[in-house]
């Protein structure tokens, strides 16, 4: 594919704007739902004859990498993320508990990895578990300090560099979604079951945590919103069939909370677009996203029902982009054959990107079994397919 003049922001911004531009922007790495495993990143590097280097793995739990700057050349990919100092990669202190590796998060959360076939961590306790769900006993929690600055710093420095070198910037946040960090401080069971009994203190859990990432989205805006290009949030609504939550449920309880942080995020953040990434069968609450300020949604979890790619662009592509879809991570990616792979990313890339509104990545984190094979194979048909 010959080599174009406009700069990889310009693309994505293009895009952004629901315009074509001269090919998909190609993301990989510049979020903690759009990475690649440290394991699998070893083994492309490997693949294509690059010398062996550690892979700087920005997320512990999730064990995601960064690629070094020769592979992003070498795979053409056009953002860049910003990746403050948070749960997943500061403050850890790594314990050795015989067959596995375990922390304690600043959350209160604690997480193990297997040391025997262990490719991530997992949550394995949890602070709010053993109590009885109170306002008094959320309340007292150490909570994390989301504004204090070191979470940030050099960052602006860093944008700075992307830019000039012609790259958009896009930054994640404190945690994961209102809903899905809810879940982690209370074991998912107990917090659904407290949901679903129209409990105050679960309420109350969830706006704590929404405040917290408001105050935190408040901070670093006021430093870094005038060089940060998208802003990316998340949290999870849909499973392979149906939802986690109703959308009555979603539009009464999590809904108003969302609005409100993306009001703080737009006054901040006035020539950005805002990513929310949902997995799983989102397609009801997709109105919602469009109407509370959401720009951009991610994954496009194609094989989920309702997820369907062309209905998704005929239904919605006129007032959301899509990032991500580009091919199933569950089954074709890490299992199928190249050829199969070429053929997923063929269908998906024609149904998604005609008009703009539009970056290519896997439906999620491309996970430590994907052979690389299979990873070029769906970076050239992207090459191949998605020029304009």
């Amino acid at each position: 594919m010959p080599q174009s003049d406009i700069s990889s922001r310009e693309r994505l911004l293009t895009t952004l704007r629901h315009e074509e531009p001269d090919r998909v922007p190609l993301d990989i790495s510049s979020t903690q739902v759009t990475a690649i495993s440290s394991t699998a990143y070893r083994n492309l590097r490997q693949y294509l004859d690059l010398p062996a280097l550690e892979p700087n793995t920005f997320d512990l739990v999730q064990q995601i990498c960064i690629p070094h700057d020769d592979t992003m050349e070498r795979l053409r990919i056009d953002t860049r993320g910003l990746f403050p100092r948070i749960s997943s990669n500061w403050n850890i202190d790594i314990q050795d508990e015989g067959d596995s590796w375990t922390f304690v998060d600043e959350w209160q959360c604690k997480h193990r990895m297997p040391k025997e076939q262990g490719h991530y961590y997992s949550l394995c306790e949890s602070p709010l578990d053993d109590t009885m769900l109170t306002k008094d006993a959320i309340d007292n929690l150490a909570w994390p300090d989301p504004a204090d600055p070191q979470r940030w710093a050099g960052l602006r420095d860093q944008a700075i560099a992307f830019r000039d070198a012609g790259f958009p910037v896009v930054m994640r946040g404190l945690c994961a979604g209102i809903l899905e960090m809810a879940c982690r401080l209370r074991p998912m069971d107990k917090l659904m079951m407290d949901l679903a009994m129209g409990d105050s203190a679960a309420t109350h859990l969830l706006a704590k945590i929404a405040e917290l990432k408001n105050r935190f989205w408040e901070a670093v805006l006021a430093d870094l919103g005038d060089v940060i290009d998208v802003v990316a949030e998340a949290d999870d609504y849909g499973t392979q069939d149906s939802m986690l939550v109703s959308p009555a449920m979603y539009r009464q309880t999590l809904k108003p909370l969302q609005a409100e942080m993306f009001e703080v995020i737009r006054g901040r953040l006035q020539n950005g677009f805002i990513f929310f990434h949902s997995c799983g069968n989102v397609r009801n609450l997709i109105p919602d996203f469009i109407e509370i300020g959401v720009d951009i949604l991610n994954p496009v979890h194609i094989t989920a029902t309702g997820m369907e790619p062309a209905a998704l662009k005929r239904d919605f592509g006129r007032d959301i982009s899509f990032w991500g879809g580009g091919v199933d991570t569950q089954g074709v990616l890490p299992s199928g054959t190249p050829d199969q792979v070429r053929e997923d990313v063929k269908r998906n890339v024609e149904a998604l990107a005609p008009g703009g509104g539009y970056v290519f990545n896997t439906v999620h984190n491309i996970q430590a079994d994907v052979p690389p094979e299979n990873i070029m194979a769906m970076l050239e048909t992207l090459w191949e397919v998605g020029v304009s």
